[in-house]
């Protein structure tokens, strides 16, 4: 006899139900998403780009996927290192303060978003819009370049008309610039989603 043959079967339990996820809190995770290249420059200067890569259009929202790189001038090593450590930054975190990337949506009919606002509590009552950080896709520099980027949560979608996604970043000498997302692209991308059951 095996030392685990008489182990008992675990009892039966029941299987919980799938909570329900509030639109605003992210992608829904049964969609491939249809994707709009946008590849638009936010901000360019001889030493800094702020770009729009792409925009990943699910049937509630969109994912915004921002880019950055950071090119060295004639900062001293430790000017450089403060850049870097800037250019890590993560966006719209609680502890940069007003000197992190700032990144908004102004929608047509007047309302905006900011990422750098708390986020609404699961279960609070959102009329919306929402833009979220969803994280970054990681970054690397050295003694000539500082690159990274982060993913962005907008909701709702806007299709109505073009939508303005605006950044500031105050510690790197970035204004407040913008760029136009055609609202008629995003439409047009909806009918590229596929959900992953068809039930």
């Amino acid at each position: 006899m095996n030392f685990f043959d008489d182990v008992p079967e675990p009892l039966p339990r029941p299987r919980q139900p799938q909570p329900v996820r509030p639109g605003w809190s992210g992608p829904p995770s049964d969609e491939l998403p249809g994707v709009v290249h946008i590849g638009g420059f936010l901000y360019s200067s001889p030493n800094a780009v702020l770009a729009l890569k792409l925009v990943e259009v699910y049937s509630t929202g969109c994912l915004l996927d921002l880019v950055w790189t950071l090119r060295r001038g004639d900062e001293s090593d430790r000017e450089w290192r403060d850049v870097m450590d800037q250019g890590f930054n993560h966006p719209a975190s609680r502890m940069a303060g007003d000197n992190g990337l700032m990144v908004g949506v102004a929608y047509p009919d007047g309302r905006k978003a900011i990422a750098s606002h708390p986020d609404p509590a699961m279960f609070e009552d959102v009329t919306g819009p929402v833009l979220a950080v969803l994280g970054g896709g990681g970054g690397s520099g050295n003694d000539h370049m500082v690159q990274s980027s982060a993913r962005y949560w907008l909701w709702p979608l806007p299709v109505e008309a073009d939508t303005r996604l605006v950044a500031q970043w105050e510690a790197l000498g970035m204004p407040e610039s913008s760029l136009v997302v055609s609202g008629e692209r995003l439409g047009d991308a909806l009918g590229n989603i596929r959900t992953y059951w068809s039930e």
